[in-house]
């Protein structure tokens, strides 16, 4: 008896300490972070056989040691206690600028260098700055790109989806999603105005916001919410929250899109009557809302669906992709969901991809669930999108009785 009780107690050590050693290297993942993404381009731009003139090689790593504290810093201004707009403006920029450069560092940086050895081009040093120039320039190109792609307004993405279960009468329901708006210290009023112009051309029957409307209280940035009040529907206009609105008061968005004439659906539902048939119209808080401490706020998905008839067909809004177990479990037929951003500036989509189970588009999960994933209306944080364009979503429901609608 003592021997078996010794062989679990060893194996349960030997079980906790490799998580004990994951654990830790999570704790320094954000001390860590930040020092390759500086010094990494650092080293393959200034100090890899070019042998730059000494000025150029002092200024250039200065810089690279000046980002390295100035990016954490003034983003621990922007987005913590003091939230100081500015500072959260020059810190996501660096971030933004910082990840794009190193990137392209390591896969340019490498590949390129391979490239010019097998041909033999040039010495060593030749090389070497042919590498820093060709990473200065590719890195300089997508930032600006990545600019103006995220301060467009979204083109407008449509997708036909057929729903087993619906019924004639809604077939061709037009339902419009916006999500990830992220209004924030950047002023994006005439921004946000302008998609609310876009959507209102798409002639909606329902639109829908899955959350993360922004970046700061609803009183701070109200002006650029503002234009959501003008948004049409001919059924519903319905919103959940994200897990931003978590970091910013969000009750204060709850009540402020129901003034705006939104109806928050809060582990509730709404149903939506076309033809003679209904759809069951469902939202549920953001999966982090019971950690926040508010008081009634949860992810509570039994809540939403309490009293709908089970033989109707339902549309859920969710901020995370990553509830789609539980909507699948209670039998929903359409997740609409955002958070991911898409990625928003490539490569980082792989780093999501580890937390959620889509990062943009249609997905089936299990035999009746579908999840859309928008790649999201605005941006978070650095003011760029590259290779992971911003949508506005036309989506039409379709039923398999009847696709012939308009």
């Amino acid at each position: 008896m003592t021997e078996t009780s010794n062989t679990r107690s060893a194996a349960g050590e030997a079980q906790r300490a490799p998580r004990s050693r994951l654990q830790l290297l999570m704790r320094y993942v954000p001390l860590i972070a930040p020092v390759l993404l500086w010094a990494v381009p650092c080293w393959v731009l200034l100090h890899t056989g070019q042998h730059w003139p000494l000025p150029v090689a002092l200024i250039g790593t200065a810089l690279f040691v000046l980002g390295l504290v100035g990016m954490p810093l003034a983003m621990t201004r922007g987005h913590g206690r003091r939230q100081q707009d500015r500072a959260a403006i020059i810190g996501d920029t660096l971030l933004g600028g910082i990840w794009v450069l190193f990137t392209w560092s390591v896969l340019l940086g490498v590949l390129l260098r391979l490239i010019l050895t097998v041909t033999g081009v040039g010495d060593g040093q030749d090389r070497a700055r042919i590498v820093t120039w060709a990473v200065l320039g590719v890195a300089a190109v997508l930032l600006v790109w990545g600019y103006a792609e995220a301060r467009r307004v979204p083109r407008v993405r449509r997708l036909d989806v057929r729903l087993p279960r619906l019924g004639a009468g809604l077939d061709g329901t037009r339902v419009v999603l916006i999500t990830d708006t992220h209004y924030g210290p950047l002023d994006r009023a005439r921004w946000s105005a302008r998609v609310c112009e876009t959507v209102n051309t798409l002639e909606a029957d329902l639109v829908c916001h899955t959350g993360d409307i922004a970046d700061g209280t609803a009183e701070r940035r109200r002006a650029q919410a503002a234009p959501l009040g003008t948004v049409q529907a001919t059924r519903a206009r319905v919103y959940v929250t994200g897990n931003h609105e978590y970091y910013s008061e969000a009750q204060g968005w709850v009540d402020l899109m129901d003034e705006l004439g939104w109806e928050p659906l809060r582990n509730r539902h709404l149903l939506l009557e076309r033809g003679g048939d209904t759809l069951v119209v469902a939202g549920v808080d953001d999966v982090t809302a019971e950690s926040s401490g508010l008081a009634g706020h949860r992810a509570h998905l039994a809540g939403a669906l309490r009293g709908a008839d089970a033989d109707l067909p339902v549309l859920l809004l969710a901020h995370q992709p990553k509830f789609i177990d539980r909507a699948a479990a209670h039998g929903v037929d359409l997740q609409l969901s955002g958070h991911t951003h898409g990625g928003q500036i490539w490569p980082f989509h792989y780093l999501v991809r580890l937390d959620q189970p889509a990062v943009a588009g249609l997905s089936r999960h299990g035999a009746r669930t579908l999840l859309y994933t928008s790649r999201g209306t605005g941006f978070w944080g650095p003011p760029f999108r590259v290779f992971a364009p911003s949508e506005i979503t036309l989506l039409v429901l379709r039923s398999p009785q009847q696709s012939t609608s308009p």
